[in-house]
C-alpha cells in the first residue's frame, strides 16, 4: 500500500502480485494496515547490521526486498548503495525505501537528491510518524550509532503502517516537487 496526493486529494493505492496472500478486500481493510509491499534498502558498513536485521524482519512480515548493499561491514562509500535504493522507489520498483548508515544524516541527503524522493532521517517513534503524516516521506533514513536495534525495527514497523494525513500537508509537498 504506497500513498499517493494529486491536487489535494489523498488516496491509498494497493499493490497486489500473485504472490500476495491477501483474504480481505481492500473495502474492509483498516489505515495502518500493513500490506505487502516491495522495500527498497541500502546502507553502507556502519548501518549494514540493523540493514540485515530489518531485512530479516521484513521478509518475516511478508515484503519483498530489494538489497542494494553493502553486504559487509568494510568500509565504503554510502552514495554507491543508497542512490540505487532511492531511484528504485522514485522509478515505482520499490513502494518504500529505507536506507541506513552511522547517523542516517548522509542517506538521507543523497536520497533527497533524487527527484520524487521524500526521505527523512528518523530517531524516534515521533519523527516516523510525523514525516509520514506530514511530508508523506516514501524513504526513511536511519542511524545505526543513533539508535538500538529494537528502536529501528518499530521505527520500520510505523513508517510501513504510519497513514499521511493530507489536508494542509499536501500543497507543502506540492511546493516541494515544483
Amino acid at each position: 500500500m504506497c500513498s499517493k496526493y494529486h491536487r489535494g486529494v489523498c488516496t491509498y493505492v494497493v499493490s497486489l502480485s500473485e504472490s500476495t496472500n491477501l483474504r480481505t478486500s481492500p473495502d474492509t481493510l483498516k489505515i495502518g494496515t500493513i500490506l505487502s509491499m516491495i522495500i527498497a534498502l541500502g546502507s553502507d558498513h556502519a548501518g549494514f547490521l540493523y540493514k540485515e536485521a530489518i531485512k530479516r524482519k521484513l521478509e518475516a512480515d511478508g515484503h519483498a526486498v530489494l538489497d542494494f548493499g553493502t553486504f559487509s561491514t568494510e568500509s565504503c562509500d554510502y552514495p554507491t548503495f543508497v542512490r540505487p535504493a532511492a531511484l528504485a522507489v522514485a522509478e515505482g520498483k520499490a513502494e518504500r525505501g529505507i536506507v541506513l548508515g552511522g547517523s542516517g544524516n548522509g542517506e538521507a541527503m543523497v536520497s533527497n537528491r533524487v527527484k520524487g524522493i521524500r526521505c527523512g532521517v528518523c530517531w524516534n517513534e515521533e519523527s516516523v510518524r510525523l514525516t509520514r503524516a506530514h511530508n508523506d516521506a516514501n524513504m526513511i533514513a536511519l542511524g545505526e550509532r543513533m539508535m538500538s536495534e529494537e528502536m529501528a525495527l518499530r521505527i520500520v514497523d510505523l513508517f510501513l503502517s504510519e497513514p499521511f494525513e493530507g489536508g494542509r500537508h499536501v500543497r507543502r509537498l506540492e511546493a516541494i516537487d515544483s
